[in-house]
C-alpha cells in the first residue's frame, strides 16, 4: 500500500509539469480542440484560446481568439490578444511556428494572424511565455533579453509592469492602448491612450475618443505626469520614463511581489489603474482618469482654469475676462477668456504666480523652450525678453536638474489641484 501511494504521487507531479510548460517549439502546435495552454513561470499568466459569443435576433455566433490572461484571478481577465480584429469563427484553430514566425491558422489553414517577420535567418525558433506576461519569439542566436518579436510591442488595452508605452525612434510600432469595443467584444474600440509626439523633450499622454482628445495627463516632470498628482501616492508602483535617442516611452514596475497592478483603457473611456493582492485575487482597487469634470479636455477654453471648489468651476486667470460674457453667464465657458488690457511688452508688465496647477498644453504653444541648465530667475528673464511669451514654468526634475518651459501662444487646458 505504501509503495502504490508513492507511485501515484510521482504521476501527479509529472502530469502537472506537462501542462505548466511555457515554451512552444518548432515541432509543436497549440490547437483549440486540444485545450492545452502555455503557463508562465510562477503560474501568473496563461496563454491559449478563448471564445466570446455574440447573440442577436437571428442567431448566436462564437468568435475565438488567441490571448493571454491572469491564471489566478477569480474572474477571467485578459491582458493581450493576438487576433482581436480578426477572430476565428469556429472551434478550429492552430498556433504554430512556421518559417521563423508565429502563425495562427483557421480551419482552412489560412493565416488570420502572424508575427510577420521578414528576412529572418534562424536555424531554430521557439516561442515562450515569460514570467512577466510577455510572449516572445527567440532565435537560436538570441541572448536572454533579446527577442525576434515580443507581444509587449503590440499592446491591446492593457499595460503590464515592464511594458513600455510610447514610440521607438527606430522603425517599429507605436505602442498605444486601445479599448475593447465593449466589455464582451475585444475588437478595437473607440478609446485610445497614446503619447503626444509633436513637441521636443516635453511629453504627455492623451486619451482620445476616435480622433478627438478627451483628456490630457500633463507633461512628465521627472517624477510623475504633472496632471496626475495622485501618482506620487502610489507607494508600490515605481514610474519611469525613457527619453533618449532610441525611444521615448513610459513604463512602471511593482516593488511588492504580493501585488499585481495593471493599467487598462476601458471600453467606457477611462484609464484605470487596477490593483489586487495574490491572497485576495477578487478584490480590486481602482484609480480612474479622467477623475472629474475639470479633467475634461479644454473644458474652460483659453486663459481660464478649472477648479472643482468654485461655482462655476471655470475661472478666468487674473487679468483676463470672459471672451463672451453672455455665454459665460449661461455656463457655456468653452470660449475662454481674453486679456482685460493689452501687454506693453516692456515696463508695467508682470507675472501672476499660479501654484498647484496643471501645466497648459504644450503642443498648442507656438514655441516651447526646454532648457535643463537655467533656474527660475533666468527662465523669467527669457520670458520677459520674448514679446510673444505668455507664461513660463520652472519644473523641478530628478538628478538636481530643472527645466525652463516657455509658452508662446494661448494657455489652454489648465486646472487647479488645491484640495
Amino acid at each position: 500500500n505504501h509503495h502504490s501511494c508513492t507511485i501515484f504521487f510521482v504521476v501527479l507531479l509529472q502530469f502537472h509539469h506537462v501542462f505548466s510548460i511555457n515554451t512552444l517549439s518548432p515541432n509543436e502546435a497549440l490547437t483549440i480542440s486540444s485545450n492545452k495552454t502555455l503557463v508562465s513561470p510562477g503560474d501568473v499568466f496563461e496563454l491559449g484560446f478563448f471564445k466570446t459569443t455574440t447573440r442577436n435576433s437571428q442567431d448566436s455566433a462564437d468568435r475565438w481568439y488567441l490571448g493571454i490572461w491572469y491564471k489566478t484571478t477569480s474572474e477571467r481577465t485578459y491582458v493581450w490578444i493576438a487576433n482581436r480584429d480578426n477572430p476565428l469563427h469556429n472551434s478550429i484553430g492552430t498556433l504554430k511556428i512556421s518559417h521563423a514566425n508565429l502563425v495562427l491558422l483557421d480551419q482552412s489553414d489560412t493565416p488570420v494572424w502572424s508575427t510577420n517577420l521578414t528576412g529572418v535567418v534562424q536555424s531554430s525558433v521557439t516561442a515562450e511565455l515569460l514570467a512577466n506576461g510577455n510572449f516572445v519569439l527567440r532565435g537560436s542566436y538570441s541572448t536572454e533579453d533579446e527577442f525576434m518579436w515580443q507581444s509587449f510591442d503590440f499592446p491591446v488595452d492593457t499595460l503590464l509592469p515592464e511594458m513600455k508605452l510610447g514610440w521607438n525612434l527606430k522603425p517599429g510600432p507605436e505602442r498605444i492602448l486601445t479599448s475593447w469595443k465593449s466589455p464582451t467584444d475585444p475588437s478595437s474600440g473607440d478609446f485610445s491612450f497614446m503619447l503626444e509626439t509633436h513637441t521636443i523633450r516635453l511629453h504627455e499622454f492623451y486619451l482620445l475618443k476616435n480622433e478627438f482628445i478627451v483628456y490630457r495627463t500633463g507633461p512628465w516632470n521627472g517624477v510623475r505626469f504633472n496632471g496626475i498628482p495622485k501618482m506620487q501616492n502610489w507607494s508600490y508602483i515605481v514610474n519611469s520614463f525613457t527619453d533618449n535617442n532610441g525611444e521615448v516611452a513610459y513604463a512602471f514596475h511593482v516593488d511588492n511581489h504580493n501585488i499585481h497592478s495593471r493599467f487598462r483603457m476601458s471600453s467606457t473611456g477611462y484609464l484605470q489603474v487596477i490593483t489586487w493582492t495574490k491572497t485576495v485575487p477578487q478584490r480590486n482597487m481602482f484609480w480612474s482618469f479622467p477623475e472629474d469634470s475639470c479633467d475634461a479636455y479644454k473644458v474652460c477654453g483659453p486663459y481660464a482654469y478649472c477648479d472643482m471648489n468654485t461655482t462655476p468651476t471655470c475661472n478666468c486667470i487674473k487679468g483676463f475676462v470672459p471672451k463672451n460674457a453672455s455665454r459665460w453667464e449661461l455656463r457655456d465657458m468653452s470660449g475662454g477668456c481674453v486679456r482685460s488690457s493689452r501687454l506693453s511688452c516692456g515696463e508695467g508688465d508682470g507675472f501672476l504666480r499660479m501654484s498647484q496647477m496643471k501645466l497648459p498644453e504644450t503642443s498648442e504653444a507656438v514655441a516651447v523652450l526646454v532648457d535643463k541648465r537655467i533656474g527660475f530667475k533666468e527662465c523669467k528673464e527669457r520670458c520677459i525678453r520674448d514679446c510673444n511669451c505668455t507664461g513660463f514654468a520652472n519644473m523641478d526634475i530628478m538628478n538636481g536638474e530643472s527645466r525652463c518651459v516657455i509658452w508662446s501662444g494661448e494657455l489652454v487646458d489648465m486646472r487647479n489641484y488645491v484640495a
